[in-house]
Formats: structure tokens, C-alpha cells, sequence
């Protein structure tokens, strides 16, 4: 007989029955077996174990994906998907991995091998949304902060943490289905715009032959090397300019503003600015101070100037021919890039995966990177809400139920908690897991 434990009123006993608190995770297995993650795994190019005894790739980055569904921000989170024997019954595993053998799987990593490995991982993605013909880049960059002595931690830009070490790696976003296109691990140390010619060049062949309708990126961008590779290519941009003291110059000359709104004008310059071998068209934009929250900077170099100083500025340069509301409307689109980032860190381990090897955070960030695409694609795909809750919502809303497997032997039938009112909705998700990946809009 089991000991008993006794509380206020009631008592606590114990069970050997397999019993799991994230029985929606069953959802994202359909999913995934109807993508055929398995089979395309295959081609992936993952470094396997040299030892015989070692668990195959597949396993260990399945775990790693189920562990941050399941909230998982550090690695030795992944011992829940260890212990829990319904999930490791749900994916076939025949015997779970510790935590450390799915860090070992990282450092196996170098340069070569992530770049073939998260190039084929992403145009497997793309190609699965075959009707997703055409889309609009966002790139941008952000800061990580590191505490230790990681490979490629150095002090850099660091507004949130002055003089704190970090990473400063590249991402770039697909905005009509809220998916990551690329994703590189740079030292903290790197300007905005470093590496990003063959950042481009390795997103564009990561999206399986879909054409660029639009990129748009901040003003870390603003690079003739890079507008002129855009020009070249023919993808029209919309990149947001540096106040530099000559533009500063040309903007404070402009003339013709005319009001959107009561405290927001609009004007259009061409300007060329130093090294380059073409004038381009600027959109500048202009904000009252009067309200509380308006985006953009002062002209410093006319800062005792009255006319000046009750507004803020920015430019967007812009190869569109379109009016200049609507270039700064489409733009403005691009925020949605830094509520992706705000969410990568927060569900995704952005901030938190690291090992000491560059090479091997970065292999473990690109899964992470992956975990997110199929998240977005399952909540897009099987939850079908205009409304594209969090990782962290989806768990109360769908994620954890309760589930244990019937004990009749021999059968793999999966019992889910689900309230009998809920039944009918949650069989329809399952219809969706089912179905070909779509995206809303």
C-alpha cells in the first residue's frame, strides 16, 4: 500500500500511472507528422553522434523543440520532456535524452554546418507555403545581453545595459506569416549593418524562390553597399534614414510640409548623400512634441532654431513610387518585426540559450528559431485566430490539458481532459493539424 500524505482536509497519494500536463502538445505532433518533419529532418544535414551509443539528432532536436513549447528558457528545462513518459510515448522516443546530450549536440557545430543546416531547415519551411508567392522583408537586429564569458560576448551598443557584454545577432522576418527568414549570432561588438550583403543573399536563398515584394529596415541599414545591392536586385526598400549632420542640413532647407493630421507633416526631398553615385528619394516626416510619445529625433544642429524645436524627425529613403503617406503607412508595418524579437525573447530563449562555443549557440538559437516558425505556423494553421496569441497564452489555451494513455495494453490511445463543451473546437484544431500550412493575414 502507497504511503498517504495528509493534508487539511484531504490527503495525497502516490500513482505509477503515466500522466502528463501537456497533452495539447499532440496537436504539434500531427502537425508535424503532416509536414513530414521526420522525413525532411533526414536532408537537414545535422552533425550525428560519432558514438554508436548516442541518441540520433532527430531525437534530440525534437526534444528541444517540445521542451520550449512547453516553456522551457535554459537547457536543463528539458528535463521536463525527460521525465514526462506520455510525451516521450507520444514521439517514439525510446528512451528520453538528459539535457547535456542535446548541448553536446550543439558543439558539434561549426560555421559550415550551421549555415547548411539553417538553410535547409528554412526552404524546407518555405517550401511547404507553396502559396506564398511574394513577400515583404523585415530586417533588423537587436541586442543580447550575455553574462559570462561566451565566444563573441564583447561590449558594444547596449542601451539597456551600458557596458554589459553581449551578442548582437541579424534577423530577418517574412511580415505576411510572422516567420523567421534568417537568423545570424554576431559578436556585440558588430555595427548594424556588418555582414549584411551576405545576410541578404542567404535569406533570399532561404526563401525557395519567393519574390521580395518589399524589405524595409531601421536606420542600422542605411548603407549605400546595401541599398545599392537592393537597387541592383530590383527589390524595393523602404530604409529609414540617419539624421547625419548633412541630412540634417537638407531637412532643415526642405520645404512644401503639408498636414496628415493636426502635429504630423509630410515632405519629400531627393538627396545624395556623401559616396554615393545616385540621388535618392527621402520621405521625411515630422511630429509635434506635443505629443507625449512622438517617434523620431531633434535636428541638433538646429537646436536653438524656434521652427525646429517643437518637432521630431525621421526620413525613410524608398524606392517605391507611391505617395509619401502611404510609404511612411507601409513602414510603419515593420514594428510588427520588434514585437517577434519582444516574443523571441521572451518565449524562445533568445536571451537565455548560450554555451560557451559561438558556433554552438548559434546552432541552438536556430532551432529555437525554428521551434518559433512552427509555433507561428501552428497557431496560424490550427488555431486560426486573428488574434496570434503567445507561446505563453497557447498554454492556457490549448497546450496544457492533461493527458494520460489508456490502459488497455497494447493500444497507443491518448486520453486529453479536455471539458465536453470544448470537445467539438478541439477536434477541429486537430482537423487543422491535419491539413495543408496556411497563414492569416
Amino acid at each position: 500500500m502507497s504511503r498517504m500524505l495528509h493534508g487539511d482536509g484531504f490527503t495525497v497519494g502516490f500513482s505509477s500511472k503515466e500522466v502528463t500536463a501537456w497533452g495539447g502538445i499532440a496537436l504539434f505532433k500531427q502537425m508535424l507528422d503532416h509536414l513530414q518533419f521526420r522525413d525532411a529532418f533526414a536532408l537537414f544535414g545535422m552533425p550525428e553522434p560519432a558514438s554508436n551509443r548516442g541518441y540520433p539528432a532527430v531525437q534530440l532536436v525534437e526534444q528541444f523543440l517540445v521542451a520550449i513549447w512547453c516553456g522551457a528558457c535554459r537547457f536543463a528545462h528539458a528535463e521536463m520532456v525527460r521525465l514526462d513518459n506520455v510525451l516521450v510515448r507520444l514521439f517514439g522516443w525510446p528512451c528520453a535524452a538528459e539535457f547535456k546530450a542535446i548541448m553536446r549536440l550543439f558543439r558539434r557545430f561549426d560555421m559550415l554546418s550551421n549555415e547548411r543546416v539553417q538553410g535547409q531547415m528554412y526552404r524546407w519551411l518555405f517550401d511547404k507555403l507553396s502559396a506564398l508567392t511574394r513577400v515583404t522583408l523585415d530586417f533588423d537586429s537587436t541586442v543580447v545581453t550575455r553574462n559570462g564569458s561566451q565566444e563573441g560576448a564583447a561590449r558594444g551598443y547596449n542601451p539597456g545595459r551600458h557596458g554589459r557584454a553581449s551578442h548582437h545577432p541579424l534577423l530577418a522576418f517574412v511580415a505576411e506569416a510572422r516567420l523567421v527568414a534568417n537568423f545570424w549570432l554576431r559578436p556585440g561588438n558588430a555595427h548594424s549593418a556588418n555582414n549584411v550583403l551576405q545576410f541578404l543573399e542567404s535569406t533570399l536563398s532561404h526563401l525557395a524562390g519567393k519574390a521580395v515584394g518589399l524589405l524595409r529596415a531601421d536606420s542600422g541599414f542605411f548603407d549605400n553597399a546595401f541599398l545599392s545591392a537592393l537597387e541592383v536586385k530590383s527589390i524595393p526598400y523602404i530604409v529609414a534614414a540617419k539624421l547625419t549632420p548633412p541630412l540634417q542640413r537638407a531637412i532643415y532647407q526642405a520645404t512644401g510640409w503639408w498636414a496628415l493630421t493636426s502635429g504630423i507633416e509630410l515632405t519629400e526631398i531627393s538627396y545624395q548623400a556623401h559616396g554615393w553615385t545616385t540621388v535618392r528619394r527621402l520621405i521625411v516626416i515630422r511630429q509635434s512634441t506635443r505629443h507625449r510619445e512622438a517617434p523620431g529625433k531633434n535636428l541638433s544642429l538646429f537646436a536653438d532654431d524656434p521652427v525646429v524645436q517643437g518637432w521630431r524627425y525621421g526620413a525613410l529613403t524608398t524606392t517605391l513610387d507611391l505617395p509619401a503617406v502611404e510609404v511612411w503607412r507601409l513602414y510603419r508595418g515593420r514594428a510588427d518585426a520588434e514585437n517577434r524579437i519582444k516574443e523571441l525573447k521572451a518565449d524562445f530563449g533568445l536571451d537565455a540559450f548560450n554555451m560557451r562555443d559561438f558556433w554552438a549557440t548559434e546552432a541552438a538559437l536556430a532551432v529555437a528559431m525554428l521551434a518559433y516558425n512552427l509555433m507561428s505556423l501552428f497557431r496560424q494553421s490550427v488555431m486560426r485566430s486573428r488574434i496570434q496569441h503567445t507561446l505563453s497564452t497557447l498554454h492556457g489555451l490549448v497546450l496544457a490539458v492533461g493527458g494520460t494513455w489508456h490502459s488497455k495494453p497494447g493500444t497507443n490511445h491518448l486520453l486529453l481532459s479536455v471539458p465536453r463543451k470544448k470537445r467539438k473546437w478541439f477536434s477541429g484544431l486537430w482537423a487543422n493539424a491535419s491539413g495543408p500550412p496556411c497563414w492569416t493575414t
